[in-house]
């Protein structure tokens, strides 16, 4: 009996909970899941991917190849899509928090003053260069804002979609002058200024959830780890990485 009941709690301890984060969320994702796995018999295996786009390590991409994944935590836009297709559990979506676009500059380059509307379009157009991501917030700037601001033409010389790596890094290693991304993917960037986020007019808040795969073996064990992401004491953490956590959580 004893040598049965050491072989189960051994096989627990050798779970491992596979997620995969989109970096939108992957700074409070690095620090929750900390916490999580403070409890011996918790483990967790954690990779990132963006939310959409045709790099192969995309979410929609890793799902596709049936990848041993329990839980994705990702752009609800794109996540709602997949959970009506049956690859996500129906009812498991967990919104996490909001996240804004911001801009930023190599660290102690010039910072354009991007607080109005015709402020971001001339710092757009004055720019040697500049980048955006190939998820969320990029697919916005490059086919809604751009072509609202009345500059796509513009900048289709200058401008590019940066796929997988993260723009901050882009800016730092001055590959390209102006960058813009979630806020929580920049602030986790060193070397670069932060200049500000988009004006409330041009904003275009993301949110993001989290959600268990149907082909899940863990999924009791997901959906604990799900609630604790959305666990109220979890808000300041959210917060201070630059999202707005969600609102049962204020």
């Amino acid at each position: 009996m004893a040598l049965t009941l050491t072989l189960a709690a051994g096989a627990a301890l050798a779970d491992t909970l596979n997620v995969v984060s989109s970096g939108g969320f992957a700074a409070a994702y690095k620090q929750l899941v900390q916490t999580w796995q403070a409890d011996p018999s918790r483990s967790v295996r954690s990779e990132w991917g963006p939310s959409m786009g045709q790099t192969s390590n995309a979410i929609p991409a890793r799902l596709a190849r049936h990848e041993p994944i329990d839980v994705v935590i990702m752009v609800a836009d794109a996540l709602d899509p997949l959970m009506a297709s049956g690859a996500l559990v129906p009812g498991s979506k967990v919104v996490l928090a909001d996240s804004t676009i911001a801009c930023a500059v190599a660290r102690g380059s010039p910072a354009p003053d991007i607080h109005t509307v015709a402020g971001l379009r001339a710092a757009l157009l004055s720019a040697r260069s500049v980048a955006w991501s190939d998820s969320a917030s990029g697919e916005y700037i490059e086919h809604e804002l751009l072509p609202k601001l009345g500059i796509a033409e513009q900048l289709r010389g200058k401008g590019r979609k940066i796929p997988a790596t993260p723009v901050g890094e882009i800016v730092a290693r001055h590959e390209a002058e102006f960058g813009c991304q979630q806020r929580s993917e920049l602030l986790a960037v060193a070397g670069i200024d932060i200049v500000g986020d988009l004006p409330d007019e041009v904003q275009r808040v993301t949110q993001f959830a989290a959600a268990i795969v149907a082909s899940s073996e863990h999924q009791q064990e997901a959906r604990g780890f799900l609630q604790f992401l959305a666990a109220p004491q979890n808000a300041s953490v959210i917060r201070d990485t630059g999202l707005v956590p969600a609102a049962r959580q204020n």
